[in-house]
């Protein structure tokens, strides 16, 4: 008897874990795997913020429950973060949600929103974990393209008029996973103009705001007049603070929104471990000059990745956000067969590009999360391959 729903029984197995289960097999074969794929930051947590979490730990007082929303230190730092950054005013009692995490407050949030049948605008190439969590809401995912010739920002065009009457909400990226595009504010102007015309709410997933290169600042789209009436988006502290594992983020903006999540959140966890939300308004609170430290970092092996591969035919821009490439595979290849090649034959995994979409297909993502003496390795052994003839 299969125990498991539908719903669960029909979603395609998470790329990622399916890689990690190839790295492991490899690794108990003594193979030296160099995981250019999850992008997980390979840099520590400041030690400003671990600090704090002793120091919060320690008190037994944070041991209880935390409030359904989350505390109010960690809520009020996000609120001050967005007036000091972006200029942008949020209620931290009501238009501000702590959550486990942005891909938790996102997946629970489309399920707040969405019911049978509902068309979520999603992404093409976008994170996985969007179009998984449609599925598991019983809702229909409609490809939102993003092509290279134009950035990669949206196409509102490009849908059928049948498309936008069945869909109740959309989702944003930027900077982009896995892409590493950017916009600039007026792109999210016309996400509203359009949202606004055919009734729809928007959920931006802004993860990688703060990791940015060449003077690049990511704008928020609170910014635009009027985007708090239909629009929430999500921060993450993983990316910028390095702290995936911590698992603490947040959502501000419509109030509605927030409250149909909270409903769906209440009912299903009792928030981050007080320590972590306060460690994290500790962040927040702080002069960010960690994450400039961690942007030197990535940018310095963004360039030396840059360079070497265009050796290997493969072709790539700078991005000017996130710490992923997003290069065209070599002719003759499909995004997944030359991934299968690089893990099995060069030991270097790399995410194909269709695992992110239709439009993700002929890229691979490369993730800059690995010391710069493994990027060389990995470059030597990409190299190594294609000289080997093994095409």
């Amino acid at each position: 008897m299969a125990f498991g729903s539908e719903r669960v029984n029909s979603l395609p197995p998470y790329l990622f874990s399916v890689f990690h289960q190839k790295k492991k097999e490899l690794q108990e074969q003594g193979v030296d795997v160099i995981d250019l794929g999850i992008g997980a930051p390979d840099l520590p947590t400041p030690a400003f913020i671990i600090d704090a979490l002793t120091i919060e730990a320690s008190d037994p007082k944070n041991h209880s429950y935390s409030p359904y929303g989350g505390c109010t230190e960690f809520k009020k730092a996000v609120a001050d973060f967005y007036k000091r950054h972006y200029g942008v005013d949020v209620n931290p009692v009501s238009e501000v949600l702590a959550l486990i995490g942005s891909k938790e407050g996102i997946a629970h949030l489309i399920q707040a929103v969405v019911d049978p049948g509902d068309g979520v605008l999603v992404p093409d190439p976008g994170y996985p974990v969007y179009s998984s969590a449609v599925h598991l809401a019983q809702g229909r995912v409609i490809p939102l393209p993003l092509y290279e010739e134009n950035h990669f920002a949206p196409q509102f065009h490009s849908l059928t008029p049948a498309d936008v009457d069945r869909a109740k909400m959309m989702l944003l990226n930027y900077p982009s996973n896995p892409t590493g595009a950017t916009v600039e504010l007026g792109t999210f102007g016309e996400a509203i103009s359009f949202a606004e015309n055919h009734n729809l709410c928007i959920a931006h997933d802004s993860a990688y705001d703060l990791v940015t290169f060449d003077g690049y600042r990511a704008p928020s789209i609170l910014q635009v007049p009027g985007a708090k009436e239909r629009t929430v988006e999500f921060g993450s502290l993983s990316k910028s603070f390095n702290m995936t594992g911590w698992r603490i983020g947040y959502v501000v903006g419509n109030e509605e929104l927030i409250h149909a999540l909270s409903i769906v959140k209440s009912n299903t966890d009792t928030s981050q471990f007080l320590p972590i939300q306060k460690a994290g308004a500790a962040a927040l609170n702080s002069d960010f000059s960690t994450i400039k430290t961690n942007n030197r970092i990535y940018e310095k092996r963004m360039e030396i990745m840059l360079d070497a591969i265009k050796e290997l035919d493969l072709k790539a821009d700078k991005p000017k956000g996130t710490f992923f490439i997003w290069a065209k595979v070599p002719k003759g290849y499909t995004s997944q067969m030359f991934a299968e090649k690089m893990l099995a034959e060069a030991g270097v995994i790399v995410t194909p590009g269709i695992a992110f979409g239709v439009n993700g297909e002929g890229f691979i993502r490369i993730s800059l999360s690995a010391p710069e003496h493994r990027l060389h390795e990995a470059v030597n052994r990409m190299k190594k391959w294609k000289t080997r003839g093994l095409s």
